[in-house]
């Protein structure tokens, strides 16, 4: 893809990767992903704004062909599909700084091979004129490393906003046109990537919230045109009370398991209490960490496998307490042959969740009527909980 203009002097130089459905090996990006790299070029100096994955180095090159000279790149953030070209970007505009904030330039210099003087440093705050055009670096920590910062040029009004606000989105339009898709990947990257400093993320969105923004340039996904429908969403991801939603996520060897999930869900559904079921056998991880995003309480279903939880299980109990969502409560259902210790190494694998464990329901192999009347008995206490919250 070409080259193509923002406004006058800005320009996406960036790269759509329609193919990819996995990233760093562990997420899954089910609608792609682009790399958006961006050049503005001022009055005096003309600056490119991140590079793109190294795997499509020979694109971005393509699209500098035709600009002379160089004088900044930006590095908002020190991972490799934004930073990665780099290297062939420095050879190409031998006279090329690579301006970073403090923290970025030792993570970068330990990750690619960059001479110490090719780097220029900027604090929090300070700004770079390019003539007719200034930039403002603004560090937005943990979004989603500690080195990481956001660009905001003033004259324009556009924030450059790196991994903040971004979308696993591929798509041949420039500005977001179809919301609703956008915003499912966006919260999806959300929940796969910063809910778990979203604490922080809170006191970054407050750092930019004294600044007129027409428009949001993230790294990946399309441009934001209508900037507030992104930041409302962020702020509600972040600060926002979990909502009604039981997350049920369970596996299943021979059909207990699933039955007891099936029977619970049902009893939360006649006391008004919203349920989403994963089994864990065949679901995308990554809806189920959109689901946590709102959830109030996480029930996980497990089969008793040589003494322990299911495999599945297990990472999707590790998966939730690296998350850290915003839940309130948290309990275990599932059979056994004979016995294990499946509740207690469930629990201990949930040690960063700040949440009320309820009493778990487990049985004997097949579900019988005692284990149903202790699920009715988790679900009436569950709505009862929620209500207590006034979630209900």
């Amino acid at each position: 893809m070409k080259a193509r203009k923002i406004r006058e002097g800005i320009w996406w130089v960036g790269a759509v990767d329609w193919d990819r459905r996995l990233f760093d090996s562990l997420i899954p990006i089910p609608d792609g992903t682009s790399y958006n790299a961006y050049l503005i070029q001022g009055s005096e100096k003309t600056v490119l704004l991140d590079t793109v994955d190294p795997s499509m180095t020979d694109i971005l090159l393509s699209q500098l062909e035709d600009v002379p000279n160089i004088d900044y790149i930006i590095a908002h953030h020190a991972e490799q599909d934004h930073s990665g070209t780099l290297p062939h970007i420095l050879e190409k505009y031998r006279n090329a700084k690579v301006v970073i904030s403090t923290k970025g330039k030792g993570m970068l210099m330990d990750l690619l091979p960059i001479p110490e003087d090719r780097f220029i440093t900027v604090e929090d705050g300070e700004t770079l004129s390019l003539g007719n055009k200034r930039l403002k670096f603004i560090y937005t920590p943990w979004v989603h490393w500690p080195e990481t910062m956001v660009t905001y040029l003033e004259e324009e009004k556009i924030l450059f906003s790196c991994d903040f606000f971004g979308s696993h989105f591929a798509t041949s339009d420039l500005y977001v046109t179809d919301e609703a898709k956008v915003y499912e990947a966006a919260k999806r990257y959300y929940a796969e990537i910063m809910m778990p400093y979203r604490t922080i993320i809170h006191k970054n969105l407050e750092k930019i919230k004294g600044y007129k923004i027409d428009l949001i340039a993230p790294s990946h996904g399309p441009i934001y045109d209508k900037p507030m429908s992104i930041i409302d969403a962020y702020q509600n991801w972040v600060s926002g009370e979990p909502r009604n939603i039981v997350v049920l996520p369970y596996v299943s060897m021979h059909g207990s398991t699933k039955k007891m999930a099936e029977y619970l869900m049902s009893a939360l559904v006649e006391r008004g209490v919203t349920v989403q079921r994963f089994d864990l056998s065949v679901t995308d991880i990554g809806k189920l960490a959109i689901a946590l995003v709102d959830a109030a309480t996480i029930v996980i279903g497990t089969p008793t496998v040589i003494a322990g939880p299911h495999p599945n299980a297990i990472y999707a109990a590790y998966l939730t307490n690296a998350l850290r969502p915003k839940l309130r409560f948290v309990s275990i259902i599932g059979s056994c042959g004979w016995g294990g210790k499946t509740v207690e190494q469930l629990r201990g694998m949930l040690s960063n969740l700040k949440v009320e464990v309820l009493d778990p329901v487990t049985c004997k192999g097949f579900p019988k009527e005692p284990d149903f009347k202790a699920l009715d008995k988790l679900a009436a206490t569950i709505a009862e909980k929620h209500k207590e919250h006034n979630l209900l």
